[in-house]
């Protein structure tokens, strides 16, 4: 907890100049610097990792796999578990190392938000696991811990109905302002988490803290909408580019091996047209030859005793009775 003189001087100070920018010199519609990165990681089926502003979010996937303790199991369709953790160093003041409350209710949020995009009935009694680790909170950390987790579930090769971003809109001096940071999350008069697939246009997430006028939501989930969309053309973008850099060298090695098939091709017909001299069979081979015609023969004359007639066969006589 800060000192109160530190939160006082916090609330005296303005979000919004006199020229219309924020804190850290943005307009009211726009989004902080985003870096995404996909498959930085080699141990879990896929992972991704954002920078949003100062945000430093990890997240790995594993699965789908066998589910343990099995009586956790779904009959028809995967568990999901996402697991959301902050470093003890990625707050100013050092965070307890043991899950908060918090970080329990993210973790389901976050559940929540990805598994309508996922084909969880392809994997029943199956489990996929969801590891986000934030290494720096500046604000707005739930929605960055959804949209990188989003594109590690992409990384995976697991099936989705697409991708979701998340972005956060608020009031900040009577005015609505999108994706938040960590001082106007704290002293904002209202704060509005969105998450949605922009292709499907489908809101998988919607919190509010504060209050709004219908007029100012009906703003601000549209001003989150638009960054959302510009969020989700960074996935789409960071994902292609992973893919056809793999295709890449995929398409070289095809090439090399092509290569390597038309020259023993060259090395066959080369060695085709070559004059070939007929081989002598050898001495093993002629011995061999004679053993199965001889086996042959002697197999020959047992079919025809054993197709001959059987021969009957004479009664014994009996013996005469001796008279005494």
């Amino acid at each position: 907890m800060k000192p109160l003189s530190e939160k006082t001087s916090e609330e005296k100070t303005p979000l919004i100049d006199s020229k219309g920018l924020r804190t850290d010199g943005r307009k009211l519609d726009e989004l902080r610097p985003i870096k995404l990165e996909v498959g930085n990681l080699s141990r879990p089926d896929g992972s991704a990792y954002i920078e949003h502003g100062r945000n430093k979010i990890l997240a790995a996937v594993w699965g789908p796999r066998e589910l343990h303790p099995r009586h956790l199991a779904i009959s028809d369709r995967a568990l999901l578990r996402v697991t959301y953790r902050m470093a003890t160093f990625s707050v100013s003041d050092r965070k307890r190392p043991a899950p908060s409350r918090r970080e329990h209710e993210i973790s389901m949020v976050v559940r929540q938000a990805l598994e309508p995009m996922l084909f969880t009935e392809l994997y029943p009694r199956a489990a996929i696991d969801v590891f986000i680790t934030v290494l720096e909170a500046d604000g707005g950390s739930r929605c960055a811990s959804t949209t990188v987790a989003s594109l590690a579930l992409a990384d995976a090769g697991i099936p989705m109905r697409g991708l979701v971003a998340g972005v956060a809109a608020g009031k900040i001096d009577g005015k609505i302002a999108v994706d938040m940071n960590d001082i106007e999350d704290k002293i904002g008069e209202a704060d509005l988490p969105v998450v949605m697939s922009s292709e499907r246009g489908e809101i998988t997430l919607l919190q509010m803290d504060g209050k709004l006028t219908p007029k100012e939501l009906a703003q601000a989930l549209r001003m989150a909408e638009d960054g959302i969309h510009q969020i989700h053309e960074m996935q789409k973008k960071v994902l292609y580019e992973k893919y056809a850099k793999i295709r890449e060298e995929v398409g070289e090695v095809s090439q090399d091996t092509y290569d390597d098939i038309l020259d023993d091709d060259l090395v066959e017909d080369v060695a085709t047209d070559a004059p070939v001299e007929e081989e002598k069979p050898k001495k093993s081979e002629t011995k061999r030859k004679r053993t199965t015609k001889a086996k042959k023969t002697d197999d020959d004359e047992s079919e025809k005793e054993k197709s001959k007639p059987a021969k009957p066969r004479k009664r014994a006589k009996p013996k005469e009775e001796e008279t005494s």
